[in-house]
């Protein structure tokens, strides 16, 4: 039996080579055969393609095809963000050259938990994070596997500098934020009315009034209030100077979950958006949305750099005394995991090849495309418009149907493999949600798009 060769060492390209052609043309027979942005037939034809495609799933015998087959069957049975209607998700397309720079990065396989398994890329991620922390006026940020991760961390600071702080939270918040609460053993979040999807703030005022007093008398810690920048239902953005200024009146500490809306910083035209941002504790940030990277490209910014210290571990095997006083970087306080693959380097890549004006750009044509979009339902007496896109968000619906009869023709377009469109409740209604975030997409797809609805909604 030959010896399976490695994707690294001085032998590792010319091995990669062929295996990149054998890639390369499975996911085009795959797209071909899918011919849409989702697999037809649905959940149970697509588990029946797979099914067959790896047959014995640990056979005794291996087979050379199995690369082929399988990307083939991967590719065939995907929804295809790059498509310009799969437009459901916060999911965006990769890039060709951050798709590119993460290839390097598997074949590599550095591990950041040591420097001596990652010495360039712990220092790439040094430079890359400390740059990005700027955009935000923070001294510092952490690369995470998204939102969820980084919203949870925050939390987890807030904690460790402050105690058993209380969440104060719009009704609009993504729902990470409750569970890593829950999982912090922190106590129930303090919901603030969001009536016109974003938070209030003179409910807010109200709640951080009565949780001080409350938590006053019972010698508890402080407040930490999370605003939203890109709500994942409508991508709306919550007033984060006048919630900058409450949190600054009532000593609470701010987070601002920018995990959508943070592309914006890019953006010259769009980046007044986010006025306040530079005031909080700490922000999200998720440049696997408006940012083009593959899964995962997540940071968390942090304003106070001595946050940090509460990330600080020991493990000698690691980050032995004596090697940290001797220089060796000690990498352990910059993540709660510890094997962690250089997700920095596509970022970096990406940076340096398009620059704050070429990612600005694609930021600026989603957020066309989206009001295109708007202004294609608005004309249209067969639709109703739920309102005008802040960022690249748009919710519709059939004019006049009834709920159920907007979820079916959703889950008609999904089993049929038309088109991929999510869904959001506002309102007491429920709408149909594009979240455009494919910048090659036309005024004709938008104009298709359209169609596929109309055309499939029961009368």
């Amino acid at each position: 039996m030959s010896r399976p060769p490695f994707a690294s060492g001085p032998e590792g390209p010319d091995a990669l080579r062929p295996l990149l052609d054998t890639v390369l043309d499975a996911l085009r027979e795959g797209a071909t055969a899918r011919g849409g942005p989702l697999p037809a037939g649905g959940p149970e034809a697509v588990a029946d393609r797979v099914r067959d495609a790896i047959g014995d799933v640990l056979p005794r015998q291996g087979t050379d095809d199995a690369l082929r087959v399988l990307v083939r069957a991967l590719a065939e049975g995907a929804a295809d963000p790059a498509d310009p209607l799969c437009a459901a998700h916060l999911h965006c397309p990769s890039l060709a050259v951050a798709t590119a720079a993460d290839l390097a990065a598997s074949a590599l396989n550095p591990s950041l938990d040591s420097w001596d398994q990652a010495p360039a890329a712990s220092e790439l991620e040094a430079l890359v994070t400390r740059a990005l922390a700027k955009e935000v006026h923070a001294a510092d940020a952490l690369v995470t596997t998204g939102g969820t991760e980084s919203n949870q961390l925050a939390l987890l600071l807030a904690r460790e500098a402050h105690g058993a702080v209380q969440l104060v939270r719009g009704a609009n918040a993504h729902h990470s934020l409750d569970r890593a609460a829950w999982l912090l053993g922190l106590p129930e979040p303090v919901v603030v009315p969001a009536p016109a999807g974003t938070m209030d703030p003179a409910a807010l005022d109200e709640a951080l009034t009565g949780c001080a007093d409350q938590r006053l008398r019972r010698g508890r810690g402080p407040l930490i209030v999370a605003a939203t920048a890109g709500t994942t239902d409508a991508g709306l953005i919550d007033p984060l100077p006048d919630i900058a200024d409450l949190c600054t009146a009532h000593g609470a500490r701010l987070h601002i979950d920018a995990a959508y809306g943070g592309g914006l910083l890019f953006s010259d035209r769009h980046r007044g958006q986010l006025d306040g941002i530079d005031r909080a504790h700490t922000v999200t940030l998720d440049l696997h949305k408006l940012g083009w990277q593959p899964v995962a490209a997540g940071l968390l910014a942090v304003r106070d750099e001595s946050d940090l210290a509460a990330l600080e571990h020991r493990a000698d095997y690691l980050n032995a005394d004596d090697d940290t006083e001797a220089g060796l970087p000690d990498l352990l306080g910059r993540s709660l995991r510890t094997t962690r693959r250089p997700d920095i380097l596509k970022i970096a890549v990406t940076l340096k090849t398009l620059g704050r004006d070429g990612i600005g750009a694609l930021v600026d044509q989603v957020c066309a495309r989206a009001h295109e979009l708007a202004e294609l339902i608005a004309a249209h007496p067969d639709f109703e418009l739920y309102d005008r896109p802040v960022i690249s968000t748009v919710l519709f619906r059939p004019a006049g149907a009834p709920d159920d009869a907007v979820a079916a023709v959703r889950r008609t377009l999904l089993h049929q493999g038309r088109a991929v469109l999510g869904r959001a409740a506002l309102d007491g209604r429920l709408w149909l949600k594009a979240t455009l975030l494919n910048p090659h997409t036309r005024p004709g797809d938008l104009a298709t798009l359209l169609t596929l609805v109309e055309g499939h909604t029961p009368r």
